[in-house]
C-alpha cells in the first residue's frame, strides 16, 4: 500500500504502538526513516532499531523504550508531531530553528549535511526542512 506521506505513517505507527504498550513496531524501510530512527536512538527516545533484508520491501524494526515497573510503565516518547507535510513544506534558517518544549524535546531537520537534530543544525550553522518534533 502506498501512502502520500510515509514519514507521517511511521510516526503514527510509533504513536499507536506506544499507546498500547507494544515492545516494538515494524514499518516499511527507507533511508530517511532509518536516519530518523538513528536520531531517536542517539537521543535516547528508543532502545534500538534495525533494517531487515526482506524482499521486495525491507522493513525497519524499532524497539520502543519505556520507563518504570510493570504497573507504572510509561513510554519515553510522550509526543510526536509531523511538521513539514507534502502539502505544506516548512523550512527554517539557522536562526529560526525551533526549540521544542523549551529544550526538553528535539526537532528533526533534513539539511544539506544530512538528517540532524535542531541542536546539531544550530551548531553546524545550517538550516533545512523541519521534519518533526519529538518530546
Amino acid at each position: 500500500m502506498t501512502t502520500s506521506d510515509p514519514i507521517a505513517d511511521m510516526l503514527t505507527r510509533i504513536r499507536n504502538a506506544l499507546m498500547v504498550g507494544q515492545p516494538s513496531v515494524q514499518v516499511p524501510s527507507s533511508k530517511i526513516k532509518a536516519e530518523i530512527a538513528r536520531i531517536l536512538k542517539e537521543e535516547g527516545f528508543i532502545e534500538d532499531y534495525y533494517v531487515t533484508r526482506d524482499r521486495p520491501q525491507p522493513q525497519l524494526i524499532i524497539t520502543l523504550k519505556y520507563v518504570g515497573e510493570r504497573k507504572e510503565r510509561r513510554p519515553v516518547i510522550t509526543g510526536l508531531k509531523r511538521v513539514s507535510k507534502p502539502g505544506r513544506r516548512v523550512y527554517a534558517g539557522v536562526s529560526e530553528i525551533p526549540w521544542v518544549r523549551s529544550g526538553m524535546g528535539i526537532a528533526i531537520l533534513t539539511t544539506p549535511k544530512g538528517v540532524l537534530t535542531g541542536q546539531q543544525a544550530r551548531r553546524l550553522g545550517v538550516g533545512g526542512e523541519v521534519i518533526c518534533y519529538v518530546w
